[in-house]
């Protein structure tokens, strides 16, 4: 009988999804990305080739696998072509790829207003990708959003660009941005639809039918728990929901269809952009660690923010997303550190804590709380089994288990998909 696993970050993305998806890819026969657009970066090694995707699904190198972008995502039609070429120009073209036709569109001028709001919030700026994901999203919740579909349909893509486009000329020229014209976007993205046709169709029954069939399906989101719009770090937050609960809405699927949820994390922390990163820090360990980690983001190359390992993060996580195991990523990248900490709680006006306030003034005053742990210097880019880790890595791992209550599934000790162990058989 086939199993619907579900991979979630449990950080603020940037957790090692994309090889843990690619990894597990290959006992699926099916990939969905559920929610999110090309904000997001998957960096998949595979035959010894890098690959940034931005947009498609990580099962996308194997012909056998169904690649499904789900109703939930907001597509920017461009940028998938120019993904698609980067693929057909490295040779990757036996695929099947599908995309919602209830997907949003990503317009060019979402990418505009996401420049004015983030210059109209000055110094309370999110620090979005600024690729226009969150003014799309914004249109899809005021109902004048542009869907897959419409790219299909002259009348109503005509219609509907210039619903939406009016207030975001009004808002374009107050700020003395250049406006767009109908006909043009029109035209322009008539042309794409009619190329990316052959991809579009109904992904909810789609995927119906693939359960009915009991075939594998790995679910993919971009970000992270902590990016979540409703149960993150708000307002430093992406704009959908990237947990386990949203697979249901965002993919069109019963929510009583999910097997497994496996959240990834690194064996430390990082974040990109604004907002609080309680166990940050800034040293020479952190600046090792960023080296090592190739901490930098896959869509933005901003440097990543470097903190250690947040248990009171992975504690609200587990609980939002009912975690049914974890992946520790970058566990080598901790090599050759003498002394490794861990947060368990915070301390909050004088009491210690161990949850996340919602109000963020509340949170921005949290001072972590460590525990440290003995570091170990043996190089374990090689093993193959937990038994052969060093004590104090064991020590390290068993630490987090403990405080969690979640069994550690997987561990990685290195970017290559044979650098990674198996304690428990996903699919």
């Amino acid at each position: 009988m086939g199993k619907r696993v579900v991979v979630v970050g449990t950080q603020w993305g940037d957790e090692g999804k994309g090889k843990i998806t690619d990894y597990l890819a290959t006992k699926a026969d099916v990939v969905v990305r559920s929610q999110g657009g090309n904000n997001a970066g998957h960096t998949i090694l595979f035959n010894n080739k890098k690959y940034a995707l931005h947009l498609i699904p990580s099962g996308i190198f194997n012909p056998n696998i169904v690649n499904i972008m789900a109703n939930g995502m907001v597509i920017n039609p461009k940028a998938l072509l120019v993904e698609l070429e980067m693929l057909k120009n490295k040779g990757i073209t036996d695929f099947k790829l599908f995309i919602s036709n209830r997907a949003h569109v990503v317009m060019p001028y979402h990418i505009e207003l996401d420049e004015v709001y983030e210059k109209l919030k000055g110094e309370n700026k999110v620090g979005t990708t600024k690729r226009g994901i969150g003014p799309a999203y914004a249109d899809k919740v005021n109902r004048i959003g542009i869907r897959i579909v419409d790219l299909l349909n002259k009348k109503t893509l005509k219609n509907k660009i210039r619903i939406a486009l009016e207030p975001a000329n009004i808002l374009l020229k107050s700020q003395k941005m250049p406006t767009f014209k109908e006909e043009e976007l029109y035209e322009e993205f008539f042309e794409i639809g009619k190329i990316l046709k052959k991809h579009i169709c109904d992904t909810s029954v789609l995927l119906d039918n693939l359960i009915k069939e009991e075939k594998n399906i790995l679910f993919e989101g971009a970000q992270g728990t902590m990016l979540c719009l409703d149960h993150g770090t708000y307002p430093f937050v992406t704009s959908s929901s990237p947990t386990a609960a949203s697979i249901s809405l965002n993919t069109g699927i019963s929510a009583k269809m999910i097997d497994e949820v496996i959240g990834v994390t690194k064996a430390y922390t990082t974040r990109v952009g604004e907002g609080v990163l309680v166990t940050e820090f800034e040293d020479e360990t952190a600046r090792t660690i960023r080296e090592v980690g190739h901490e930098y983001g896959t869509t933005t190359k901003r440097p990543r923010r470097i903190g250690w390992l947040d248990l009171v993060v992975l504690k609200h996580v587990k609980r939002i997303n009912g975690l049914t195991g974890l992946c520790i990523m970058l566990l080598d990248v901790l090599t050759g550190i003498e002394y490794i900490k861990i947060c368990t709680g915070y301390m909050l006006d004088g009491k210690i804590i161990d949850y996340i306030p919602a109000d963020y003034l509340e949170y921005q005053k949290c001072i972590p709380v460590f525990e440290v742990f003995p570091g170990w210097k043996e190089d374990i880019t090689h093993v193959k089994s937990l038994e052969e880790l060093p004590e104090n890595c064991k020590n390290y791992l068993k630490s987090i288990e403990d405080y969690l209550g979640v069994n550690v599934a997987i561990f990685s000790v290195g970017p290559d998909r044979l650098q990674t162990v198996t304690l428990k058989n996903i699919f």
